[in-house]
């Protein structure tokens, strides 16, 4: 009896002096996690979001700094060497004028991550804004901004960058984005709306409002934050898809123009001589694809994970 007597003194005590870890470990399990880290949680789980993430930072590196793994000029050409093929120290062959491909496969991504990344920046700035506005204080103002984001939206981008970059005379990075900005917010803007709907009706906002806090405060500190996640979400995606306009609007030869080292130049150039030189055409279409496939991916992988009926 006096051992058992002990063993159960001995048990209590140890149940006491852990009693207070443990609930604190499952305070800390417990403890309700923000959306952004919830999203995060989720992120890491997922391989797709690694393998796109390593590749949009791998182009973003070499867009930067191209010299890094390409020593050449990709505007120095040789006519001697034209349409050669693959061969030691030349891995992509040689274009129409002599140039390396894969020098301008390498410098050429500079070109479209400007491009994607001024485009989506302007129209995430330019949508989100104008469509917060709209959704948050609707009447009068709702109705004039719809309509005219109506007006823009009934433009067909690719149709609409033919006419207005025909009337520019030189493309360059900052026209194509322009143009790109100028006819790429109305979606946006109407996601943006919707957002600011749903989030302006939420008990959280309307206690704001009740304790006296202008719509600066509240746009600003309650709405803002809970409707960033579908902006972010499509404006991942839609990186990728801009980043394949300029390729197709300077396909067409209205982007971006020569001596600009462009993917979307390269294919034009490769079109021509894809029966004689096939590898003109593969390295930078096959660049291209798959830029804009990590863009799609790393979209669709941040999707799911702020969206929480998707969990």
């Amino acid at each position: 009896m006096p051992e058992n007597t002990d063993s159960v003194i001995l048990d209590s005590a140890a149940a006491a002096t852990s009693g207070p870890a443990l609930i604190a470990d499952v305070d800390k399990r417990d403890k309700p996690r923000s959306l952004w880290n919830d999203a995060w949680y989720d992120l890491r789980r997922k391989p797709v979001f690694y393998i796109s993430a390593l590749v949009i930072l791998f182009l973003i590196v070499i867009a930067i700094w191209p010299g890094l793994i390409a020593t050449g000029d990709p505007l120095q050409c040789q006519l001697i060497n034209s349409l050669n093929g693959p061969s030691s120290g030349h891995w992509f062959g040689y274009d129409q004028q002599g140039c390396d491909v894969y020098t301008r496969t390498v410098y050429g991504a500079r070109a479209s991550v400007e491009v994607g990344i001024f485009s989506t920046v302007g129209v995430a700035v330019l949508g989100a804004v104008l469509g917060g506005l709209s959704g948050y204080f609707g009447g009068w103002l709702d109705a004039i901004l719809s309509r005219i984001s109506d007006i823009f939206f009934g433009i067909p981008i690719l149709l609409g960058g033919v006419v207005f970059l025909s009337a520019v005379k030189g493309g360059s990075v900052t026209t194509v984005s322009t143009f790109i900005i100028l006819l790429g917010w109305p979606q946006l803007a109407r996601i943006a709306r919707g957002a600011v709907i749903t989030a302006k009706e939420q008990d959280y906002v309307l206690a704001a409002k009740a304790l006296g806090a202008g719509h600066g405060r509240v746009l600003l500190r309650h709405i803002a934050p809970n409707a960033l996640a579908p902006v972010i979400v499509w404006s991942t995606i839609a990186l990728g898809t801009f980043i394949s306009l300029e390729a197709t609007l300077s396909f067409l030869g209205v982007g971006l123009k020569p001596p600009a080292v462009s993917w979307g130049i390269d294919i034009s150039s490769a079109s021509e001589q894809i029966r004689n030189a096939p590898h003109m055409l593969l390295w930078p279409a096959g660049a291209l694809s798959v830029t804009v496939l990590a863009f799609i991916l790393l979209g669709d992988a941040v999707r799911d994970a702020l969206d929480p009926k998707l969990r």
